[in-house]
């Protein structure tokens, strides 16, 4: 059997959020469900009460106290009523006076222990829970007398109020109840965290599988802009794939990640996708281009812009695209920006660019050694090249060099699609 230390990373993530909302929810909802249980009890002991106190107070003509037999009314009423489902019953007549008040034995022990109050004018019945000690517990109700039971604008003709002391029996088979339906809250929230936990891994799933399907398009049309780039150049599109992975493990050294990480891969990838726009003489020209031929040339910096900066997924590769062929002191184009006003991206590209470009093998050159090309871009660096990214950039660049020097355009694709896997989560 699987268990949740076989389960993969985000199915066991899924599972300990949903447990741990699940028991929070248990833990909140239980004592609220113990409280509600034992204040449905007590209303439901106060009904009874009151009901049959009603019913006796009728019986002996107890309700209305304004007559000259309400004193006597009210002490035989007083008197059936304790005993029964009360042990202290007390009658007052419409001005608060009290006319009767009767105790059982139980009522007589916790009768000094009762809050005291002043004369009763109060409209409408309540009732008080009293904990006076652990084992102690007292229910008192307080009723507003009228001749209808109903009718609550009717004139007030007297009051009720009675003490009952709940017996231990009664009080085990409340608190019996009120456990129960408090595991019965807990169960059932940790039953939905059960029931909801195959839902959600369902939907997130689904969700990242479409999120997937969307990036790998994404990625794919990129890679189609990078090899048409590459079919116009006249190249493989084996720099492509290289320049990224440089950029990447420059941009790794340096602790970049996320959507930095991301817009330096693109940026890198299609960092030439504006020659798409230059005319084939121009661009296939085997001779040096004249000045307006240059001219041309570097409009493909601002095509290139146009062209990313229209499609919202490639947004973060203007970094790239734009300031590719700035230099480190103000001498590159298009914007002659120059030190930190040239973004940190275009920056780590440019080193990666040089570096390929010397390091492989061209149509019009061979690869120049890994010392040759170093020194040229060391003596580069402070002009062309931000000496901080060249600091980080010697620390790996015999690495860099070692890994691409057999590499096919099948293998720097692969290398670069490992990049992609790690930085794009595909």
């Amino acid at each position: 059997m699987r268990t949740m230390f076989g389960m993969d990373p985000f199915k066991k993530r899924t599972a300990l959020r949903i447990a741990m909302v699940s028991l929070v929810l248990a833990s909140l909802a239980s004592p609220v469900a113990w409280l509600v249980a034992l204040e449905n009890a007590e209303e439901s002991v106060v009904a009874l009460a009151n009901e049959e106190s009603g019913r006796l107070l009728h019986r002996f003509d107890a309700i209305d106290l304004g007559g000259v037999n309400a004193e006597k009314n009210a002490k035989m009423a007083a008197h059936a009523i304790a005993g029964g489902m009360f042990d202290i019953a007390e009658i007052y007549d419409a001005q608060g006076r009290k006319l009767a008040e009767s105790l059982t034995a139980e009522g007589e022990a916790v009768e000094t222990k009762l809050p005291s109050h002043g004369a009763p004018h109060y409209r409408l019945a309540s009732y008080e829970s009293l904990r006076p000690s652990a084992d102690l517990w007292l229910l008192r109700v307080f009723v507003p007398l009228r001749n209808s039971a109903t009718d609550l604008n009717m004139p007030i003709t007297g009051y009720f109020e009675g003490v009952r002391v709940i017996p231990a029996w009664q009080q085990n088979q409340i608190f019996h109840s009120a456990l129960i339906m408090a595991l019965m809250v807990c169960l059932a929230s940790l039953a939905c965290g059960a029931v909801l936990y195959p839902v959600v891994v369902h939907l997130s799933a689904d969700n990242v599988r479409k999120a997937r399907e969307v990036l790998e398009s994404h990625i794919a049309m990129m890679e189609a802009l990078g090899r048409a780039i590459a079919k116009r150049d006249s190249d493989t599109g084996a720099h492509n794939y290289r320049v990224a992975w440089i950029a990447a493990r420059i941009g790794e050294s340096m602790g970049l990640k996320g959507e930095e990480m991301q817009a330096l891969i693109v940026g890198s990838f299609l960092h030439d996708v504006g020659k798409i726009g230059i005319p084939d003489a121009i661009l296939l020209k085997p001779g040096r281009l004249d000045e307006a031929e240059m001219h041309t040339m570097r409009t493909h910096v601002e095509q290139g812009e146009n062209i990313v900066g229209g499609i919202d997924w490639l947004a973060g590769a203007n970094a790239v695209v734009a300031s590719h062929h700035e230099k480190w002191n103000g001498s590159g184009y298009p914007r002659r920006l120059a030190e930190d006003a040239i973004p940190l991206a275009a920056r780590i590209f440019a080193i990666a660019d040089v570096f390929d470009a010397l390091c492989s093998k061209r149509p019009y050159k061979e690869p120049m050694g890994f010392d040759a090309a170093m020194q040229i871009l060391e003596n580069d660096t402070g002009s062309h090249f931000d000496p901080g990214v060249m600091a980080v950039f010697r620390t790996i660049a015999r690495a860099v060099f070692d890994r691409l020097a057999q590499a096919t355009e099948d293998g720097a694709r692969a290398l670069m699609e490992e990049r992609v896997r790690v930085h794009f989560g595909v």
